[in-house]
C-alpha cells in the first residue's frame, strides 16, 4: 500500500499536469475530446472519443450553422476549436474566429482589399496563462494574433510578423518561400513547415523553430547538408548547399509531435528541381525522409529515406501519425508515414527500427544523358500498397466507359509501366500519380487500437521529358521569361492543361487584370509557386507577353539561358493526366478508394470505393469512386467521417466494416479534413466547403453538423 507521502506526490503530479494542460492544450497528451490543434492533436491522429453521434442516430444529423466567408475559392483548412471559438482561414487567407455554437463571426483578420491566392490548411494555437495566440502564414510572413481580439501581437517579431526567410542563408532572401500548413507547437516553440519552388535555384528547405513569444529563431536543421558533413557526399557535389542550384528537401506537408518523448517527426520533400537529378547525383539526404528530431534543439535522432534520388516528385504528402501497436504481446510506440506511392512505413518511434521488414528492390536505370537513377528503392513487405501500380495495368484495365478505348490502348502500349521507371524521352505511366496515392489530407488512426484509415486517388498520369530547346537570343524578354518559368504547366501555346488543373492563359485579360496577374506571379496561386526572384523588368515583360502587348523593346537577358549557371539538357513536358475523351480517368474504376489497415499485423480490415461520378451514377453505373483530397476523422464509437471527393459529398462510414452509413450533398465540394468538437454538451462536426479544385464550382461556406 502506498505511503501518505507517495500519495501526496502523486496528487502534486496530477495537479501539475492539469496546470500544464490548462496553460497549453497542445502540450497535453491528448484525451481526444478536443480539436485545439491541426488534425486534432499533436500526433495528427484525426481521432475523437466524443460519442454523442452514434451509428444509430445519424438520421438526426443536420446542419447546425453556416458561416459565409467573404471570399470564394478552394479552402484546404482543418479548423481548430478552443473553448467556445472555431478558428480557420478563408480561401484568400483571412483568419476568422467564430462562435462554436452559432457560427457567428467574432473577429476577422486580413487585408480586405488584397486577395492572397495561396492555400492554407489552418492555424496554430498557443497559450500560457492569459496569453493566447493564433499563428498563421501569408506569403513569407508568419503572423501572431491575439486569439481573443484578432489583433496582431506587436511584441512578436517585427510588429507581429516574422519573415520565414529568417534563419535561411542570405542567398535565399529573395527566393520563394511560403507555408501552407500550420506550424507545430512544442513548449514555447513553433516549428514551421515551408513550401519552396520546385525549380532549379529554389530556396533550401531548412526546418526552422521560432520562439512563440519573441519570434526569434531558436534552432535550424539543414535538410541539404553543409559541405564537410558525411551526408553532403550524397549529393554528388559536397558543396551542393552552397552552390545555389539545388534547393527544396523542405517539409511542406506538416509534422507530428511526440510531447511525452519530446521528439518531432518531420517528413521532407523532394529536392528541386523535380524530375531532373543530373545536378544532384546520389541518394540526396535528407530529401524524401522521415526525420526524428529532438524538439528542443533540432538535433537528429534518426531518419529513414523513402525514395533515393527522387525523380518522380515522390515526397511524403502528409504529416505522419503517432500511435501504439502490439508486437509480440507488447505495446510499441510507433510512427506511421503514408506515401504517394501507396505504401505505409511503420517505425518504432524511439529507435527508428522498421516494424515491418523493408526490402531494397532493384529498379530500372536511367536512359537520359547525365542522369543516374539510384539502382534500388525501399519497399515495405507489409502492409501491401493501398493503390494499384502502373505495372498492373494492361489493355483489360482501360476504362469500360471510354469512347476511345482503342486510342487509349495504343497510348498505353507506348508507356513504360515498370515500377520506378525513370523519366525519359518516352512516356512513363505514373500510377500512383504525381499527387498519389495518399494526399495532403493525411490518414486517421485509432491511436491505441493500431488501425490506420487512409483515402487514396487512383489517377494515372503521363510522365515524359523533352530535349530542352535553347531560348532564342532574339526572343522578346517576356517570351523568354514565360519559356523559362511557365511553359511546363501552361504549354508553349498558352493552352494550359485544364483537365489536370493548369488553366489556359490565351485569353487571360478576360479573367484577370494586370494587377491581379502580377499578384499571382509574385505570390503564387494554389499549387503554383510564386516568382518573387524575377526583376521588375522581367515581371513587366511577362505581363505584356501574357496580355499580348509585348514588343521587342526590352533588353534581352542572357541570364535567362541558365539558372545560377545550371543549364539542363532535358525538361519536363508537363502534368498530363491519363484521361479518356470525356475527361474521365482512362483506367477502369475504382478512381477513389478508402482503406482500414491493421498496423499490428500489416493486414487490411477492409477497402471500399470512395466517391462517385454523377452522370454515370444517374445511369446506374456506380460506385466508380472519384478523385479526393482531404482526409478522414474517426471516432472511438465506430464512425469514420470524410468529405474530400470531387462529387461534393460528406460521408460517414462504419469504421469496422467500411459500410456507408450516411451521406449529404454539400453546397460546394470540401477538399479538406473536418474537425470535431463539443460545446455545452453538444457534439459538432465542422468542415470548409470551398470547391474550385478539379474544376468544381467555387464556394465560401464553413458548415457545422450536429444532432437535431
Amino acid at each position: 500500500m502506498p505511503s501518505a507521502n507517495s500519495i501526496q506526490k502523486i496528487h502534486l503530479l496530477i495537479l501539475l499536469s492539469l496546470f500544464l494542460i490548462s496553460c497549453n492544450p497542445e502540450q497535453s497528451i491528448s484525451n481526444y475530446t478536443t480539436w485545439s490543434t491541426y488534425l486534432g492533436d499533436p500526433g495528427r491522429s484525426h481521432y475523437s472519443t466524443l460519442s454523442q453521434i452514434t451509428p444509430t442516430n445519424l438520421d438526426q444529423l443536420k446542419i447546425a450553422w453556416v458561416y459565409e466567408a467573404p471570399d470564394h475559392g478552394q479552402m484546404q483548412m482543418n479548423p481548430i476549436v478552443v473553448d467556445s471559438v472555431v478558428y480557420g482561414v478563408t480561401s484568400a487567407l483571412r483568419v476568422f474566429a467564430l462562435h462554436a455554437a452559432t457560427g457567428k463571426e467574432l473577429w476577422q483578420f486580413g487585408d480586405t482589399l488584397k486577395a492572397w491566392h495561396s492555400t492554407s490548411r489552418g492555424v496554430a494555437y498557443w497559450q500560457k496563462d492569459r496569453d493566447k495566440r493564433i499563428f498563421y502564414t501569408k506569403g513569407a510572413e508568419l503572423i501572431a494574433l491575439n486569439a481573443i481580439t484578432g489583433k496582431p501581437i506587436r511584441t512578436f517579431g517585427n510588429n507581429g510578423i516574422i519573415d520565414l526567410h529568417t534563419g535561411l542563408p542570405a542567398s535565399a532572401k529573395d527566393k520563394f518561400i511560403i507555408s501552407n500548413t500550420p506550424g507545430a507547437i512544442f513548449k514555447d516553440l513553433i516549428i514551421m513547415p515551408t513550401r519552396v519552388s520546385e525549380s532549379a535555384g529554389a530556396a533550401p528547405g531548412d526546418i526552422m523553430a521560432f520562439d512563440v513569444i519573441t519570434g526569434k529563431p531558436k534552432w535550424v536543421f539543414k535538410t541539404i547538408p553543409e559541405a564537410g558533413t558525411p551526408e553532403s557526399n550524397s549529393w554528388g557535389d559536397p558543396n551542393t548547399r552552397e552552390n545555389g542550384i539545388i534547393g527544396g528537401a523542405n517539409s511542406w506537408a506538416g509534422m507530428a509531435v511526440d510531447i511525452e518523448n519530446e521528439i518531432i517527426y518531420v517528413p521532407t520533400g523532394s529536392a528541386a528541381p523535380d524530375f531532373d537529378g543530373s545536378a544532384r547525383l546520389g541518394t540526396n539526404l535528407f530529401a524524401n525522409c522521415l526525420l526524428a528530431l529532438n524538439a528542443n534543439t533540432g538535433e537528429l535522432k534518426w531518419y529513414f529515406q523513402f525514395t533515393h534520388h527522387d525523380l518522380w516528385d515522390r515526397d511524403p504528402p502528409a504529416p505522419p501519425n503517432l500511435l501504439n501497436v502490439r508486437r509480440n504481446g507488447k505495446t510499441v510506440q510507433a510512427v506511421a508515414q503514408i506515401t504517394k506511392q501507396g505504401y505505409v512505413y511503420v517505425f518504432d518511434r524511439l529507435t527508428g527500427e522498421p516494424l515491418f521488414d523493408i526490402e531494397e528492390i532493384s529498379v530500372p536505370s536511367s536512359t537520359l544523358e547525365g542522369e543516374s537513377a539510384w539502382p534500388t528503392q525501399p519497399i515495405p513487405l507489409k502492409p501491401k500498397a493501398f493503390t494499384r501500380f502502373a505495372k498492373d495495368i494492361d489493355d483489360d484495365d482501360i476504362s469500360p466507359f471510354a469512347d476511345n478505348r482503342e486510342e487509349l490502348k495504343s497510348l498505353l502500349a507506348k508507356t513504360d509501366r515498370r515500377e520506378y521507371a525513370p523519366p525519359s524521352l518516352e512516356p512513363v505511366l505514373l500510377l500512383p500519380g504525381y499527387d498519389g496515392g495518399a494526399e495532403w489530407g493525411g490518414a486517421a488512426v485509432d491511436p491505441d487500437a493500431g488501425i490506420l484509415y487512409v483515402n487514396s486517388n487512383e489517377m494515372a498520369w503521363i510522365l515524359q521529358m523533352n530535349v530542352k530547346e535553347p531560348i532564342a537570343s532574339n526572343m522578346p524578354l517576356g517570351a523568354q521569361v514565360y519559356s523559362k518559368y511557365c511553359v511546363v504547366c501552361h504549354q508553349k501555346d498558352l493552352s494550359g492543361l485544364p483537365q489536370s488543373g493548369y488553366p489556359p492563359l490565351q485569353n487571360l485579360s478576360a479573367r484577370l487584370t494586370k494587377a491581379q496577374s502580377l499578384e499571382i506571379i509574385n505570390n503564387g496561386k494554389g499549387m503554383m509557386t510564386g516568382f518573387p526572384q524575377l526583376t521588375e523588368n522581367e515581371k513587366e515583360a511577362l505581363i505584356q507577353f501574357l496580355f499580348k502587348e509585348e514588343t521587342v523593346v526590352h533588353t534581352v537577358d542572357e541570364s535567362n539561358q541558365t539558372i545560377d549557371g545550371y543549364q539542363p539538357k532535358f525538361e519536363h513536358s508537363g502534368y498530363q493526366k491519363f484521361l479518356d475523351s470525356n475527361g474521365l480517368p482512362a483506367i477502369n474504376p475504382p478512381w477513389g478508394t478508402l482503406h482500414a489497415i491493421d498496423l499490428n499485423t500489416g493486414e487490411y480490415n477492409w477497402s471500399v470505393t470512395l466517391g462517385d461520378t454523377p452522370f454515370l451514377k444517374a445511369e446506374g453505373l456506380h460506385p466508380t469512386g472519384c478523385e479526393n483530397y482531404g482526409g478522414p476523422i474517426v471516432t472511438e464509437n465506430g464512425l469514420l467521417f470524410i468529405a474530400g471527393t470531387k462529387d461534393g459529398y460528406f460521408r460517414i462510414f462504419n469504421k469496422y466494416t467500411g459500410a456507408l452509413l450516411w451521406e449529404n450533398k454539400l453546397p460546394a465540394a470540401s477538399f479538406a479534413t473536418p474537425a470535431m468538437y463539443e460545446y455545452q454538451g453538444k457534439q459538432y462536426i465542422v468542415l470548409a466547403c470551398g470547391g474550385e479544385k478539379l474544376g468544381t464550382p467555387a464556394g465560401n461556406k464553413i458548415i457545422a453538423f450536429a444532432l437535431e
